[in-house]
């Protein structure tokens, strides 16, 4: 005989209850009873068949209900036959278009957009925290995996740069402080990247990321230095002298820098002679005087500004020469005593054929002399028609001995304010005047105070700059703030030499002069670009890094010289100009509007 207790009736009572009101919404809820296994699947309700619960009363005989419970038991068990024989088959009917996503093993949580969003930011979690190392100082190493997803366009394809697929970069100073950072975020940009180190033993080795060309070599060394910029595109220069001693900081910081900018300009010179013309950063040579013939077409004339007839008859008069010496330079001197006036030298340019100076940013002059300082004129017009010319003039400061002086165009201006700015299509006379205004004392090499109305100026070459619309050479030099008292004044001597060379390479350069240097994240401060030695703060080496790596397709970092360190606020009474701060992040070109106020050719 079988009997339901009255719990166990009411249990399967909720059941059913809870059972029908979910599958009043069309699905099947799972039931809160544990007694029997259930499958869960999507399924629309239907009222097919309903079991009803039988319930026995209690005051019934123990003979009588076994009768009727043998009776009914009979009846019900074929009943229960029936409907299980029309339940199998329904529910076979309803399973087999189920069947069917279960081979290809597809769940619901494959094609749940929220699991594909996690799984998404899990794989991108990983990526990221593999290649955040790249910039850290104590990741040395990087895996075939990484570098394959920079290579083929991986998930960190948003910092790549167009065109630098094509682009070699020559890292001096690879396993510098900022070297090996400036590595990383070249390589992450896709450029292709060769590196310059003194010796190739195992810590230097694996302090680079194996992808990169490795040459040897010592930046004092010209034939290392040669073989090093074969097939390089541009160069950032992060070497530092290791030391104090003078002759070291002069090999890194002065006859580095000239060594890699001579080498990297012949190597371009070499390219344009094998396509049978010119390097585009070639200079164009206006006057060579090399020879006695060279001073042809030169002329001196003398004139004064007012006439003063009393003061004339005091005035010792004024005189000027130009010759070729028996010791082989081309010498222009003399003097001018008289009040408001000046001697010049001219010569109206001949070009080679099919060459203008508008291609051109401005000239380099290679002189030697006294110390004295000079106004360059050119005049613009129809060579033609020399009465519609228009007079541009510039100032230039020589030193004491032979140095090399460049002036841009852009600093010419005209001597009529009324006058159009300086066309250089148009330049067809060149003037170099000496006037005794405005002169500096100097000291001649005996310490002796020299006579500031006499002059001598020797002539080396004349030529022009090319132009260009990026930087050609990066490099990193120092404001001497975080240096000791000791060796401050070399270490800025030196590097102040190596500046110079840069400028008057002819190469489009970017100087950057930052603070003291910190070993912490880049891109948490605002920074402060400045000209002039008035910063005072220091600045993370990965800011500086991702200056380099940006100034190298930026136009407004060609020719231009900084200052650079973190934003900071002055102290009451001594604020010597508006700070202007901007947030480095590789989402914004924050280096083009901190640049573009900036002086060229400082």
């Amino acid at each position: 005989m079988r009997t339901t207790s009255a719990t166990t009736t009411a249990a399967l009572l909720s059941n059913h209850q809870k059972w029908t009101r979910s599958s009043d919404l069309g699905m099947v809820s799972l039931p809160t009873s544990t007694c029997e296994p259930f499958a869960t699947r999507w399924r629309p309700h239907t009222h097919t068949h309903t079991r009803s619960l039988l319930l026995v009363p209690k005051a019934a005989s123990a003979e009588t209900a076994g009768k009727e419970n043998k009776r009914k038991k009979k009846k019900r068990r074929g009943e229960e036959e029936d409907d299980d024989g029309r339940k199998d088959e329904q529910e076979q009917e309803q399973e087999q278009p189920l069947q069917q996503p279960t081979v290809s093993m597809i769940s619901l949580d494959d094609v749940n957009p929220v699991g594909l969003g996690r799984k998404s930011r899990q794989i991108f979690d990983e990526v990221w925290r593999k290649f955040s190392g790249l910039g850290q100082l104590s990741r040395t190493t990087r895996t075939d995996e990484e570098t394959l997803l920079i290579r083929e366009g991986g998930p960190m394809c948003e910092f790549a740069i167009p065109g630098a697929q094509n682009t070699t970069v020559l890292v001096v100073g690879a396993t510098s402080r900022i070297g090996r950072i400036v590595v990383r975020k070249l390589m992450l940009r896709g450029y292709t990247v060769k590196a310059l180190v003194r010796m190739a033993d195992q810590d230097v080795v694996d302090m680079l990321p194996r992808s990169v060309e490795i040459a040897i070599g010592d930046v004092g060394d010209p034939d290392a230095v040669k073989a090093a910029v074969e097939g390089c595109n541009k160069v950032i220069y992060c070497a530092t002298a290791r030391s104090a001693i003078t002759a070291d900081l002069i090999r890194v910081d002065y006859q580095g820098v000239y060594n890699v900018t001579k080498a990297f300009q012949d190597y371009n010179n070499k390219l344009a002679q094998l396509r049978a013309g010119k390097s585009s950063k070639s200079k164009l040579l206006i006057s060579k005087f090399k020879s006695a013939d060279s001073l042809n077409g030169w002329e001196i004339r003398q004139g004064t500004y007012f006439q003063d007839v009393v003061a004339a008859k005091y005035d010792g008069g004024m005189n000027a020469k130009f010759e070729f010496t028996e010791t082989g330079d081309a010498v222009f001197s003399g003097y001018v005593f008289t009040r408001g006036g000046y001697v010049e030298l001219s010569k109206k340019l001949s070009l080679p054929l099919g060459r203008t100076l508008d291609r051109y940013e401005g000239l380099i002059l290679s002189v030697g002399g006294n110390g004295r300082s000079y106004i360059i004129i050119l005049e613009a017009g129809p060579s033609a028609d020399t009465a519609q010319s228009k007079m541009y003039f510039a100032r230039i400061s020589t030193k004491v001995g032979f140095c090399r002086v460049r002036v841009p165009f852009s600093s010419f201006r005209p001597v009529k304010p009324d006058d159009p700015p300086l066309d250089p299509f148009l330049v067809h006379t060149l003037t170099i005047r000496f006037e005794p205004r405005r002169q500096r004392p100097v000291d001649g090499t005996t310490g002796i105070q020299q006579d500031l109305r006499s002059f001598k100026l020797i002539f080396e070459y004349i030529k022009a700059l090319p132009t260009g619309q990026e930087t050609d050479f990066i490099l990193v030099s120092c404001t001497g703030l975080g240096i000791e008292p000791n060796r401050r004044e070399q270490v800025l001597k030196s590097k102040k030499a190596g500046e110079d060379s840069l400028r008057k390479s002819g190469l489009g350069y970017t100087i950057i002069r930052p603070g003291p240097l910190k070993e912490e994240p880049g891109g948490q401060r605002a920074l402060i670009f400045d000209q002039g030695n008035r910063i005072s703060q220091g600045i993370s080496c990965a800011d500086v890094a991702d200056i380099c790596v940006k100034a190298l397709h930026d136009s407004t970092a060609r020719n231009k010289s900084f200052d650079v360190c973190y934003e900071y606020v002055a102290e009451q009474g001594k604020e010597l100009y508006e700070l202007v701060a901007h947030l480095p992040d590789k989402g914004n070109n924050y280096l083009t509007p901190a640049l573009s106020v900036l002086e060229k050719n400082t």
